[in-house]
């Protein structure tokens, strides 16, 4: 098709197809008059299929290219369903990146170019790697820090020189994570698991920790103190995300360094931090947190206050792939999470034969859209119990 053509086509469905994997994964296609379609997804959203069919309503009929006011109509037709936030914004998520899927097949040109063209041809990708077989195991050998660094071991030999430990696992020194205190005890743990994956990694690998909002301003801030004498990455989400201020509290009071953002939706929901410079890294998820146009515009925020970009990503590969499109993009970018090491059929979810990320690094496609098909078959083995696949796939 030729571009000039782009302006006559219309959207006429939207339809939805959940893959369960540990997460949900909800995949949106989009469908036109013309034949061409866009693929898109939305994650950690329960339900966005529900907000999706409400939404589908306000850009039926409309041009697929214009993204933006495609997107703008969403937010706005469906904030009184939490547009602004929350489960809202992940579905609308999703529609974003079928459109730049749809509008960069239709214009024959890479998503990458629809949000400011790329700056590298290559993204970094850490992994999210855990220590034990599964990640709330209680045993207390398999979160020993000598347990944590044999990991390190593993994903490192893999080929990846950057990763990411949970540093909230079973631990006998925590009384009661209802009041999200740690004692000196539950904190020199937690020292000592870091010394030793670093001590173990070297110059190897950047190593990070995350603590899913687990803790109080004070346990914070003593936490990351307690790290300052190591090569942390950097200290993922030790606060609880509803209070800006404590996140810049324990921000402004260690040199650890912090990162934050997969909870702050749409650029609104990430300005005060990023303004008040409450966050070290800015660490957003596309497929949740407003999709690509969306996280663009927070990273070039964050850039304007000398913020890097690292990207959460616990997506499938398609997911993936925009957030790579993404990270091509923003100048300021660091590196997309991998959060499915252990998914042996992640790779299968798309036609291409060779694995996506490939010596720690994904090759951003330079093919129109997003670059990557969904595998039709291996999507139908492995849907939601009382799912249906999109209608003629």
């Amino acid at each position: 098709m030729r571009e000039t053509d782009a302006r006559d086509v219309a959207i006429t469905d939207v339809q939805t197809a959940r893959v369960e994997s540990g997460f949900h994964w909800t995949f949106i296609r989009i469908t036109t008059d013309v034949g061409v379609t866009g693929v898109g997804e939305a994650v950690l959203g329960p339900n966005a299929n529900a907000y999706i069919e409400h939404a589908k309503e306000l850009i039926i009929g409309k041009n697929p290219v214009d993204i933006d006011a495609r997107c703008t109509d969403l937010f706005d037709g469906s904030c009184f369903l939490g547009g602004m936030n929350g489960v809202g914004v992940t579905a609308i998520s999703g529609i974003d990146i079928a459109l730049h899927d749809l509008a960069g097949k239709l214009l024959g040109i890479p998503a990458y170019q629809l949000i400011g063209g790329k700056h590298r041809d290559t993204v970094r990708v850490y992994c999210d790697s855990h220590a034990g077989e599964h990640l709330h195991q209680t045993d207390d050998d398999s979160y020993s820090p000598e347990a944590y660094a044999d990991a390190a071991e593993t994903v490192v030999a893999d080929g990846f020189d950057a990763l990411k430990f949970d540093l909230d696992g079973p631990d006998r020194h925590e009384q009661d994570g209802r009041n999200k205190h740690l004692n000196a005890r539950a904190i020199e743990h937690r020292r000592e698991i870091v010394e030793t994956v670093i001590d173990r990694v070297g110059d190897r690998a950047d190593v990070a920790f995350d603590c899913h909002w687990s803790w109080s301003g004070d346990t914070g801030r003593r936490l990351a103190s307690a790290l300052e004498p190591y090569d942390v990455w950097w200290l993922e989400d030790a606060v609880p995300p509803e209070n800006h201020e404590v996140q810049t509290y324990v921000t402004h009071n260690t040199d650890t360094t912090i990162a934050a953002g997969e909870n702050l939706y749409r650029v609104e929901g990430a300005r005060r931090l990023i303004e008040n410079q409450g966050i070290d890294i800015f660490h957003p998820d596309v497929p949740k947190t407003g999709g690509m146009l969306e996280t663009k515009r927070a990273a070039n925020m964050a850039k304007a206050y000398s913020i890097p970009l690292a990207l959460h990503n616990v997506a499938s590969p398609l997911g993936t792939m925009a957030s790579a499109h993404v990270g091509a993009a923003a100048s300021n970018f660091l590196a997309l999470e991998f959060h499915a090491r252990d998914i042996e059929w992640w790779d299968d979810l798309v036609t291409e034969s060779d694995p996506l990320i490939q010596d720690g690094r994904i090759t951003v496609p330079d093919a129109p859209g997003l670059g990557v098909e969904l595998d039709h078959d291996v999507l139908t083995d492995h849907l939601v119990d009382g799912e249906t696949m999109f209608d003629d796939a």
